[in-house]
């Protein structure tokens, strides 16, 4: 097994609660559950980087080719806000 790093931290009662109970019921420690909703946590984030980087690669892309056709992005504030109001 992989050294462990001891930690310290402090819960709500209801935290401490909700924590017993899913330890009970998935037939594990305290610190399994705390270490298996950190691991969930960090893959959201790391999911959610590769999300941010694809769209700002999208919007790159589609700045790129409207420059590259010639096309002008061409809007006035009225339009922008009736969009906004219709969504």
């Amino acid at each position: 097994m992989a050294k462990m790093v001891r930690k310290q931290i402090y819960l709500f009662p209801a935290q401490n609660l909700a924590l017993r109970r899913l330890a009970k019921e998935r037939g594990v420690s305290e610190a399994e559950v705390i270490r298996q909703a950190l691991e969930r946590e960090l893959a959201v984030e790391a999911t959610a980087g590769r999300d941010s980087e694809a769209a700002w690669a999208s919007i790159l892309q589609f700045i790129r080719s409207r420059r590259s056709s010639g096309a002008a992005l061409q809007w006035n504030r009225q339009e922008l806000y009736e969009e906004r109001e219709s969504i």
